[in-house]
């Protein structure tokens, strides 16, 4: 079989980075986009009452929320283990794109032309979604590793410049969806007055066409930038070669392989409680900034998904500033469970903040909190996730025995699919059909619940944090050379965490 390589270089990378880098850019803008205005939409009220959305209470809504989440990150383990065995990489992200853009442009039709449409269109589209990110998603960020040769030294900043991308994608979407769906919107005769109705159907179609840009880049330029990257399944040219080389001696787990193990399982646990606060951003976080914040700014009212973005954004400012610190401090320098418990104090401090949000209200719906409180709380919570986040796929490729290191990623997937959906039914808490003085209360509760979880969680992972490096059995150490070397090492793995969390 004759292999088709990739043509051409661009700025020292191969030019499929760059095909890589703005096909992912425009898948991450797609998913953003709806997912700023997901929980915005269930809420709204229906058209008959004034709304062009589907009229859901706060607490059904966010229950859906992670249960669309959870699945987020599960379908990748059955898409990932299909584009290995069966599709090739590159066929299974044409396929999911596909699927992805007719998801999005279904929550786009305009439901109200078939009355009683609504819902049945919704869940169509929203299950469409999840099939084709279980599809697109695990394949993205293996093609930029496999752009390169083993030991390569460019990898880590093409997963560098890979970064930015996802970043810039996911900043824009908040952005360009609040213009979509207030510019499409109208201003009705409702009980006598004059109301403005947001068109969500406006923002997902906005998602789905930032999915069409990212299939046709995609299927337009690959064959020439990527040669035969992704077109073959890896695990099937893999078992033909390792036949062709005779027989692979099966082994059982040795004594430090299974300690590895016991720490992926172990982090595993907190890292359920770290994205089961981290992912209320979009869900209870997303309605208390529409509900209970006064995001005027003179006679300019910032749009609500506009703070979708700030993740986004202080991750492309901090990541390397926080990459750079760890470098600095040299041997002194935290292990990685302290990180992750530092992560999880991070995050404490940031719903802190909206526990201050809460209390600045002094429990009347009629008084709306500042926005800084927001904005401080999603600064805190990036800090957390830049502390906590690069370590999980770190981990479990360092710690992972080979011979089931795929497994074990998709157990770390697991955790994180089982974060979001208890990070739902968390939000859910809220209530259903309580007053507003009353879902105040209760997102004060969740808020404090949150913080006070998170924090005895991370007094629990630091001190148990010697213990679980023992267990390590020195895989926790490190080969970095120069400062540019290991900056780069850092970036690269937030790079790969992003591509896939994301």
């Amino acid at each position: 079989m004759s292999v088709a390589k990739p043509q051409g270089t661009m700025l020292g990378h191969p030019k499929g980075l760059f095909l890589l880098f703005t096909t992912e850019l425009w898948e991450r803008f797609s998913y953003y986009a709806m997912r700023a205005i997901l929980v915005l939409y269930l809420v709204d009220k229906v058209q008959g009452e004034g709304g062009h959305g589907l009229g859901w209470t706060s607490a059904d809504a966010l229950s859906l929320y992670g249960t669309f989440t959870g699945l987020v990150y599960f379908t990748p383990l059955i898409g990932g283990w299909l584009a290995d065995n069966v599709l090739g990489q590159r066929k299974a992200i044409y396929i999911g794109g596909a699927l992805m853009a007719i998801g999005q442009f279904t929550l786009a039709f305009p439901h109200s032309w078939i009355p009683g449409s609504e819902t049945i269109a919704f869940y169509i589209g929203l299950g469409t979604l999840i099939i084709g990110n279980g599809l697109f998603k695990p394949n993205i960020s293996t093609m930029v590793g496999d752009l390169y040769e083993e030991g390569d030294h460019r990898r880590d900043g093409a997963f560098t410049i890979f970064y930015m991308g996802i970043n810039v994608g996911a900043a824009l979407a908040g952005f360009v969806v609040a213009w979509a769906y207030t510019s499409f919107g109208q201003t009705v005769l409702f009980e006598g007055q004059e109301v403005f109705i947001n068109n969500w159907q406006a923002g997902f179609f906005c998602a789905g066409v930032g999915m069409v840009f990212s299939l046709i880049i995609q299927f337009i330029f690959a064959q020439k930038l990527l040669g035969d990257i992704g077109r073959y399944p890896a695990a099937k040219v893999d078992k033909e070669n390792a036949a062709a080389s005779g027989i692979v001696r099966k082994e059982p787990l040795t004594k430090i392989e299974r300690d590895r193990i016991k720490v992926i399982m172990v982090m595993g646990l907190f890292t359920i409680i770290f994205w089961a606060g981290f992912e209320q951003a979009g869900g209870l976080l997303n309605l208390f900034t529409n509900e209970f914040t006064d995001r005027s700014i003179g006679s300019f009212i910032v749009p609500t998904t506009w703070f979708q973005s700030l993740n986004a954004i202080f991750i492309v400012i901090f990541a390397p500033v926080i990459a750079s610190i760890w470098i600095r401090l040299g041997k002194n320098e935290p292990n990685s469970p302290v990180k992750f418990a530092l992560g999880l104090f991070l995050l404490a401090i940031g719903f802190l903040f909206m526990m201050g949000a809460v209390l600045e209200m002094d429990g009347s719906a009629d008084v709306k909190s500042s926005m800084w409180w927001l904005v401080g709380a999603y600064f805190f919570h990036t800090m957390s996730e830049l502390c906590l986040s690069p370590i999980g796929l770190s981990m479990v490729t360092k710690l992972a025995p080979l011979r089931i290191a795929s497994l074990l990623m998709g157990a770390w997937f697991l955790f994180i699919a089982a974060a979001n959906k208890i990070g739902g039914i968390v939000g859910s808490f809220i209530g259903h059909d309580g007053t507003k003085e009353e879902q105040l209360a209760n997102a004060m509760g969740i808020f404090a619940g949150i913080a006070i979880t998170a924090t005895v969680s991370g007094i629990i992972l630091y001190f148990m944090a010697d213990k679980l490096v023992d267990w390590m059995h020195g895989a926790e150490g490190g080969g970095k050379h120069t400062e540019e070397q290991a900056l780069d090492e850092e970036i690269a793995v937030t790079a790969e965490h992003e591509a896939i969390k994301r």
